[in-house]
């Protein structure tokens, strides 16, 4: 497995490498989410590719960067052990070097959900990525559907920049308790672990209210607020039921919608979702 900082070295690495080549951004702090992209990746591709880079533009809170959990050992370790053929672990000034001032503007859904909490978050996403499907003109790029508007966002990206990568999504990842797998998912406190299984049994319940008939889609957004209510450690930062294409919220489920929600656990924010469909008439 070859590993490289410097992004200087990446051009003449990828010469060597069989096509087609699959990539899969992370920002390290890898857990099993991580690598069933990797895996994916592994079986639809002659060669894979992993960035690990904490992005400091998509943070909008500066703790929040200073505070993301790292662990490159760990990290460089378990992608050697899936077959992992090149990572790049850049350091902020190799990918955003001095005098940097070219930036992607977010398509319009970028604006909704974690764009009203998390101002400029879309625009640093975009930038990465875009820069990473510059770089090593991967065939595919496969990201996780817990982070269901960004997988929109680069997939609108993706096709409108006309990069030719075909972006695949890869199911969320949970523990058994349901709650989806994230890197900061380390930094809650026993308490706070044991209460964010809220934000599954809220989406496991709107699942069932939809499948059940109910198709008001602000009782639905109602149900989720009341369900995050009583957890005692769970703060509600939203809940959405919105188009899944558009990111539109809805007054009434009659497609496929995104049902999603971002909780505080204290100083930790964590978010879900399902994609789902209305009952069939």
């Amino acid at each position: 497995m070859e590993v490289v900082s410097s992004v200087s070295l990446v051009q003449g690495i990828l010469d060597g490498m069989n096509r087609p080549l699959g990539l899969v951004p992370t920002m390290g702090s890898l857990h099993a989410g991580h690598l069933s992209l990797v895996r994916r990746a592994k079986k639809e591709n002659a060669s894979v590719a992993v960035t690990i880079f904490v992005n400091p533009v998509q943070f909008d809170n500066k703790n929040d960067y200073t505070e993301y959990p790292r662990n490159l050992e760990w990290d460089l370790k378990s992608l050697c052990h899936e077959g992992v053929d090149f990572v790049l672990t850049p350091q902020p000034d190799e990918v955003f070097p001095p005098g940097f001032d070219t930036w992607i503007t977010p398509p319009s859904l970028a604006e909704r959900l974690e764009g009203y909490s998390r101002p400029g978050h879309m625009r640093g996403v975009c930038t990465v990525v875009m820069k990473f499907f510059n770089l090593f003109r991967p065939d595919r790029s496969y990201f996780g559907m817990k982070d269901a508007q960004q997988l929109l966002v680069i997939e609108q990206l993706a096709r409108d920049l006309n990069t030719g990568v075909e972006v695949v999504r890869v199911p969320t990842v949970r523990e058994e308790d349901g709650l989806a797998l994230s890197s900061r998912n380390v930094r809650l406190e026993p308490d706070q672990r044991r209460a964010a299984s809220i934000l599954h049994r809220a989406l496991e319940s709107a699942r069932d209210r939809i499948g059940q008939n109910l198709l008001d889609a602000s009782k639905i957004r109602g149900e989720i607020a009341s369900i995050v209510a009583l957890e005692p450690l769970a703060k509600l930062d939203y809940a959405s039921v919105a188009d899944a294409v558009t990111l539109e919220e809805l007054d009434w489920i009659d497609r496929q919608v995104l049902v999603s929600l971002a909780v505080w656990f204290g100083s930790v924010r964590l978010i879900d979702n399902y994609f789902l469909e209305p009952p069939q008439s």
